[in-house]
C-alpha cells in the first residue's frame, strides 16, 4: 500500500487505514491528562522540519478497535487517548474516537493531533475532547512557543452543538 500523492495516477485504488508505529504514556501532549499517545504512520503532511519524518513511511500494525482496546487495557491510569496523526484517514480516527467514548469501563477523553490547517470536511468534532490543528512550520516554532501557527483546542460539548475553545496557551511556559 502506498500513499497517493500528486505523482500517482488518480484512478489507482487506495486502501485507507491507520497504522500504529509506536505508543507511549505521556503527560505533555494533552494538558491535565495522562495520555496514551498513539503515533500513526502514513502521514501525508510532509512538514518541512518535522520532528518525526519517519512517520511518513508505511509501517506498523493496523490500528483497529481490537488493538486499541488492548492498549487501553494494558495501560492503567491513563485518562486520555491521543491519535498523533491519522491525516491519511480522518474518518478512521473519528470512528476509533467514537468507539473510545462508547466504552463503559471509564470515561476516557480523546485527542487528535492533525497536521492539517483545517478540519477535514465532514468530520464530527463531537467525538473528540481535544483537537490540535496546523502543520509544523519552522519559522513559527512548535506548539509550546507563543509564535506557533499550530492551535490546540478543547471541544466544548453543548446540548446541540460543539465548539472549539483555543487552549494553546496551556503549552506556553
Amino acid at each position: 500500500m502506498k500513499l497517493r500523492d500528486a505523482s500517482m495516477p488518480k484512478n489507482l485504488i487506495w486502501v485507507q487505514m491507520l497504522k500504529l508505529a509506536e505508543y507511549a504514556v505521556v503527560t505533555a501532549e494533552v494538558p491535565d491528562e495522562i495520555t496514551l499517545a498513539l503515533n500513526l504512520s502514513l502521514c501525508p503532511c510532509k512538514c518541512e522540519g518535522c520532528h518525526s519524518p519517519y512517520l511518513a513511511r508505511n509501517f506498523g500494525q493496523t490500528l483497529n478497535d481490537s488493538l486499541l482496546n488492548h492498549l487501553i487495557s494494558i495501560n492503567k491510569g491513563i485518562t486520555c487517548i491521543a491519535f498523533m496523526g491519522g491525516d491519511n484517514d480522518p474518518k478512521a480516527v473519528e470512528k476509533l474516537s467514537f468507539g473510545v467514548h462508547l466504552r463503559s469501563d471509564y470515561p476516557y477523553k480523546t485527542a487528535w493531533y492533525s497536521g492539517r490547517e483545517d478540519l477535514p470536511e465532514g468530520i464530527n468534532i463531537g467525538v473528540f475532547d481535544y483537537i490540535k490543528l496546523g502543520p509544523y512550520k519552522k519559522e513559527f516554532g512548535p506548539l509550546n512557543k507563543r509564535t506557533t501557527n499550530q492551535r490546540f483546542y478543547k471541544v466544548r460539548h453543548n446540548m446541540d452543538s460543539h465548539n472549539l475553545e483555543d487552549i494553546t496557551y496551556k503549552f506556553w511556559k
